[in-house]
């Protein structure tokens, strides 16, 4: 979080719409992919230059060029002089701290999301920028790094199957949109086993590293909820119409994209609740186990109490003490001394202290 904020201040001073990269660099070089296809024709290939890219609109052929890679400003002001973006939508574009949000620019729809993946290794969620633009027959879409969710949607473009060959521009970015949320699930269910395997470890033998555990997926879970959380309104305003880019016959298949963010939200909250009933959990096995002990040394205490005053008594330097010249005084005052103690184990039993 510090060096994105340093790096955010490389931009103080500038005009509006400079492009200036803030984030890290993901990926050695940019790389361009182009996949173009209408109901009859696919073509597909990675490209060298912004250049290769048809201009020609038919209204019947989709184009989608796919940037891999946002450090190079020189590639990326290529792309948005040959498609028209404004300077502010680029600016948005290689700055990758923006918000879920959805802009209107007439001559196409701006739209940014989180694409989310999970680090097995290291145990959380990474978070990547994706930056779509929706004009008439193309889609832009602008990654931090190579490697995607996308690749389920560029098989059915590939295999022809379904209506995402058979329809226009506006159906793909729901392809695109439906493929990030779809994969919110599979993050959820990493950390949903996680979650199972701390409630095993918790009924089982838990430590304190248990409670650095739960803290640490609750983390992981916030990060999820504050990430997504403002995609449920750009959502609405998607399938609610308000952009004449997204054709009517559309707009139900984004209803379904909505649902599913809110139904991912829903499943973050009930698994931050889950973690937060863990954490009561171990405090209350921490409290219990202390309870225990607290228990056993309060016995043990309480034995001791009469056996210390006995003692006690016995080991006064008076000389007028008779029980001191009794040949049986020794042997006697241990045989009050273990009556007393078993008295009391018997009287904690009777009632159930131990």
């Amino acid at each position: 979080m510090l060096r994105l904020q340093k790096k955010m201040s490389n931009k103080a001073g500038l005009s509006p719409g400079t492009l200036v990269h803030i984030g890290e660099k993901k990926a050695d070089r940019v790389r361009l992919s182009l996949i173009s296809y209408d109901g009859a024709r696919l073509q597909e290939k990675e490209i060298g230059s912004v250049d290769e890219v048809p201009t020609e609109r038919d209204g019947k052929t989709v184009t989608w060029l796919n940037v891999d890679g946002l450090h190079d400003i020189a590639a990326i002001e290529a792309v948005g002089r040959c498609f028209g973006l404004h300077p502010l939508v680029m600016e948005d574009i290689v700055n990758t701290g923006q918000r879920p949000k959805a802009e209107d620019h007439d001559a196409y729809l701006y739209l940014v999301v989180r694409m989310l993946s999970y680090d097995v290794e290291a145990h959380r969620v990474v978070s990547e920028q994706l930056s779509v633009v929706l004009g008439n027959g193309y889609i832009l879409s602008f990654q931090e790094r190579r490697g995607d969710v996308f690749e389920p949607v560029r098989e059915r473009i590939r295999k022809g199957k379904g209506a995402l060959r058979k329809s226009g521009a506006d159906y793909l970015a729901y392809a695109l949109l439906d493929a990030v949320v779809d994969h919110y699930f599979v993050i959820l269910e990493h950390l949903n086993a996680r979650v199972e395997d701390l409630e095993e470890e918790l009924l089982g033998d838990p430590s304190p590293d248990t409670l650095k555990a739960i803290h640490a997926i609750k983390k992981e879970i916030l990060a999820f909820h504050r990430q997504v959380w403002p995609l449920r309104d750009m959502m609405v305003q998607l399938k609610k119409g308000e952009f004449v880019h997204i054709s009517k016959a559309t707009r139900l298949f984004f209803q379904d994209v909505s649902d599913h963010t809110v139904r991912a939200l829903e499943t973050a909250e009930s698994l931050r609740d889950s973690l937060n009933s863990l954490q009561d959990l171990y405090l209350s096995i921490l409290s219990n186990r202390m309870n225990a002990v607290m228990k056993v040394l309060t016995i043990i205490a309480t034995l001791f109490i009469p056996l210390t005053f006995i003692a006690g008594i016995y080991g006064m330097n008076f000389v007028h003490m008779p029980e001191l010249s009794w040949k049986w005084g020794y042997p006697a005052v241990w045989a009050v001394m273990i009556t007393v103690a078993a008295g009391l184990l018997v009287y904690f039993k009777k009632n159930r202290w131990l």
